[in-house]
């Protein structure tokens, strides 16, 4: 990629170019009981015109937060949390890529449904001025969104991590961009009782903000027919299930990204030394406005031959990513979308633009699982886990692995297959999962298990074949394993061992714990005490510079000390449950909920009020799926809160209560069924 400034400026300063103007009054928005948006046109380009001006109407302000970085504008928003992401679009050469790629990265067929979408946003926009963050963040055009698509990706491979590793954490965190957890199972047809496949969605994102699932129905008469969870600003279902397939994400967390130090000197200021050779490095000014400050701030940008580049005082470090190199990504979803069969799902899948995320795959035949990514051909001779050398080219990769390289799965005799954030190496039954030296280990693939993967096979081996209940039963399931394996955060499996009389000033919390059944319940006196003492452990390890790798009965009883006094401080007892602690709120509707992170139904929380917590990720948009031989799925799904962003909304609390009860809502694929239930059925504009 290089950085081609007259190019650039031609292109950004052409007026955008749609394919074809759609007619609002061709798209059909049917909001359903629960307000979710059903969309329906002829063409697919129409649909995504839909989708905008529905979505916009149920969160148009966290729409903007991912547009506004692209145009240098979420600083005058958010102040410095908001001018980092419009620093790093800069950094990232997001506008140099866009020009460079454009024009030709994307097909005909895409370009319209982008082209589609972004009208829709931006004619809503122009009918809702008063909504407007910053002013103008309107009209948004094509270049501006794939400038924000190479950011959230970028963000989601890894850069913000190490932006935050080569700065020492002087930069701010583009936190409102973080992705985290997740699980997805897919069970083949003959280990069911009722001979249908099943699929679980099951992300654990934040519940609101950038990275929050907003649930569609996208129908075209062009073959596309499919409901699922997108993020805001998407012009595709991100994952779900279509009238042939469907599919769940989750995180993976293989080497995605690399960081290298310079080769610099004094005698060579803004250079740097490669192959033998003093390069200069690339520099732009990047005038960043903050909320609060009349001026602009210039803040230089750097750029060398391995990418973004920082300058600091223990050295000059680039950071290299896929993200920043493919605008396809986009693309590749709604090629996933569209595909009938599993063999167009490969074939979309053989583009590796999106760069991360596992795929877990099903249909009425086949299961599938491949923890995707954009990962390049690595030289083995160096450690690609710690920081390389930027002086040599033998560690600059400019070539990516085809997809045939990344460790999958198809219809694995054990019948079933899971990931939970965990090793890919353990994805089904034992006896066929792959072997880690089968693959590269330059591509950096996770070697670990977690509660939820472990628990997970505690549950799966029970079963010769599983019903649809057994599977909601896993699905649901609020237990820790037998032994304890989180994978951030000290070992503290002998808190269980701890002997009530031995430590009299906290017996009673001693003898709670102990003796709990290790289920995450919102009336579980021991979920209350773990999830306090998980929590105090998990902070104080953040803050020391060699935290115990293993907690010690000492240890333990310190822990168990601080969840008394916290308990007897706020709540004057010691004696409460885990929903006395913990509430899952929205607005002015509070409700105790259950879970705690890492049992496979999660729930992380963050301070609300009054000593308590409030639920802020884990569990979010579910969606469980029965493939039947013939007919479309069978689909149920749940949203954590409701539909829509606006407090005056029904809609906006309304799935809450069948959310916290772990019930689900009927969703259908059918066009007649949806139009005839529909409360509500108009154009856009209407």
């Amino acid at each position: 990629m290089r950085f081609v400034t007259t190019l650039f400026l031609i292109i950004t300063s052409l007026p955008v170019m749609l394919f074809a103007q759609v007619d609002p009054t061709q798209v059909t928005i049917a909001r359903d009981t629960y307000g979710v948006p059903h969309l329906f046109a002829k063409t697919d380009a129409e649909v995504a015109y839909g989708l905008a001006w529905a979505h916009a109407e149920d969160d148009f302000k966290t729409i903007q937060l991912l547009i506004l970085p692209t145009k240098g504008l979420l600083g005058r928003h958010l102040g410095k949390r908001g001018a980092a992401a419009d620093y790093v679009v800069e950094l990232l050469h997001a506008p140099e890529l866009v020009a460079e790629q454009a024009a030709t990265a994307l097909s005909p067929e895409y370009r319209a449904v982008l082209d589609g979408y972004l009208q829709g946003l931006n004619d809503y926009a122009r009918t809702h001025p008063r909504d407007i963050l910053v002013p103008g963040a309107f009209p948004v055009s094509v270049n501006d969104y794939l400038k924000a698509v190479v950011l959230s990706l970028s963000v989601i491979s890894g850069v913000d991590q190490a932006l935050q590793a080569v700065l020492g954490g002087t930069v701010a965190p583009i936190d409102f961009l973080t992705a985290t957890g997740s699980n997805a199972i897919a069970v083949h047809h003959s280990k069911t009782t009722e001979g249908k496949t099943l699929l679980a969605i099951n992300s654990h994102q934040p519940l609101e903000g950038p990275v929050a699932w907003y649930e569609a129905h996208l129908c075209s008469e062009q073959g596309w027919n499919i409901l699922g969870g997108l993020f805001p600003g998407g012009t595709t279902i991100f994952h779900g299930v279509n009238e042939h397939l469907g599919w769940a994400h989750t995180v993976n967390y293989q080497d995605k990204i690399d960081i290298y130090q310079l080769q610099t000197d004094k005698a060579h200021p803004k250079q740097y030394r490669f192959d033998g050779q003093w390069l200069p490095l690339a520099e732009k000014t990047v005038k960043l406005r903050v909320k609060g400050i009349p001026f602009a701030i210039g803040r230089k940008a750097y750029w060398s031959k391995y990418g973004a580049t920082v300058v600091t005082k223990k050295g000059t470090f680039a950071i290299r990513t896929g993200a920043n190199q493919d605008l396809r990504g986009i693309e590749q979803w709604y090629r996933m979308n569209k595909a009938r069969s599993f063999a167009e799902f490969n074939q979309a899948m053989q583009m590796t633009a999106i760069p991360g995320f596992n795929v877990v795959y099903a249909d009425p035949d086949t299961i599938y699982y491949v923890t995707n990514g954009k990962i390049p051909y690595r030289d083995p001779a160096y450690n690609w886990s710690g920081t390389l050398p930027g002086n040599t080219s033998k560690t600059l990769w400019t070539q990516f692995r085809p997809l045939s390289d990344f460790p999958q799965y198809v219809n694995p005799p054990s019948g079933y297959l899971v990931n939970m954030n965990h090793t890919p190496f353990n994805a089904t039954g034992p006896a066929d999962n792959l072997k880690p030296d089968q693959f590269d280990k330059t591509m950096g693939y996770e070697r670990y298990n977690n509660n939820r993967s472990i628990r997970f096979g505690e549950l799966i081996r029970q079963y010769d074949k599983l019903s649809y209940a057994d599977f909601k039963r896993i699905k649901y399931d609020r237990q820790l394993p037998a032994r304890l394996s989180y994978v951030s955060g000290p070992d503290a499996n002998n808190l269980f061992s701890l002997k009530p009389d031995d430590y009299p000033d906290i017996r009673e919390l001693v003898r709670t714990v102990v003796s709990w059944d290790r289920q995450a319940q919102a009336n579980s006196r021991g979920a209350a005490v773990f999830l306090l003492f998980y929590t105090y452990w998990k902070d104080k390890a953040g803050t020391m510079t060699n935290p115990p790798q293993v907690l010690t009965t000492a240890d333990c009883a310190e822990g168990l000390r601080y969840v008394a006094r916290y308990m007897r401080k706020q709540f004057g007892r010691t004696d409460i449950v885990l929903g006395d602690y913990q509430k899952h709120v929205r607005g002015t509707k509070e409700i105790p909920i259950w879970g705690i992170p890492d049992v496979i139904a999660s729930i992380y929380a963050t301070p609300y009020t009054k000593g308590r917590v409030r639920s802020n990720q884990g569990e979010s948009y579910i969606s469980l799926v029965k493939f039947p031989r013939t007919g479309l799925p069978e689909i149920e799904t749940i949203n954590c809160f409701g539909a829509s962003n606006h407090p005056d909304s029904p809609h906006y609390t309304d799935q809450m209560d069948l959310f916290v009860n772990q019930k689900t809502k009927p969703m259908t694929l059918d066009k007649a069924a949806v139009l005839r239930d529909a409360r509500r059925v108009y154009h856009p504009g209407e």
